[in-house]
């Protein structure tokens, strides 16, 4: 799919190093102007992944389970990815398209809180806490890392997980605040690959109508 010289595409169930590697040798290639804007949507096999400023994790218990752990240099702090949530992956020249990380970030979000509306689903954002919210926890995340202006990682929302996800942590470092997915909180169900388009075509209108 292209959008206005984006190239978005579903790349379906990706193990995070190797959705890393890519990613990074994308991002190359839209700093030299070989490539255009790019996002990829997918689902990850099960992963714990610590920002740069690292994360409270049980790694026994992680290990225990088979669930790799990984070292980014996203913002934030730890999180967990894994089947039935939606990621989304920008690779996208921030200051040719005009943007400030502040107008992406508040895009990203302000598109996941359109889609979630659109599944049954009210959500918000919080002040001075990325990501997006409902009433009894956190249901988005968000994390970037910028290099020469152009942005690696994404967003994760969460719609159908399966038990166990997000134990062994403190997703985000936010102590007392819960991981929900749509299921739970009572939402129209549906597989990441369905809603991986409908949710590019709200991120795109919305990190537009950020900056305007």
């Amino acid at each position: 799919m292209t959008d206005a010289g984006w190239q978005v595409s579903w790349r379906g169930r990706l193990k995070y190093a190797d959705a890393l590697a890519e990613q990074t040798a994308r991002r190359e290639l839209v700093i030299r102007g070989e490539a255009p804007n790019t996002v990829w949507m997918l689902e990850h096999e099960p992963v714990v992944t610590l920002g740069r400023r690292g994360g409270e994790i049980d790694r026994a218990l992680l290990a225990a389970r088979g669930t790799d752990v990984v070292e980014t240099r996203r913002g934030g702090l730890a999180t967990w990815h894994g089947p039935g949530q939606l990621v989304a992956y920008f690779m996208v020249d921030l200051p040719k398209m005009g943007w400030s990380v502040r107008q992406f970030v508040h895009g990203m979000e302000s598109g996941m809180i359109r889609l979630l509306s659109t599944l049954g689903v009210e959500a918000s954002r919080r002040e001075g806490t990325p990501g997006v919210f409902v009433q009894d926890g956190k249901i988005g995340s968000v994390g970037l890392h910028v290099k020469r202006g152009v942005t690696m990682h994404g967003l994760s929302l969460n719609l159908c997980l399966g038990e166990g996800a997000f134990e062994g942590m403190v997703p985000c470092g936010l102590v007392g605040v819960t991981p929900v997915d749509v299921r739970r909180c009572g939402g129209l169900v549906k597989q990441p690959e369905d809603l991986a388009f409908p949710l590019s075509e709200h991120l795109l209108d919305a990190i537009r109508e950020a900056h305007a």
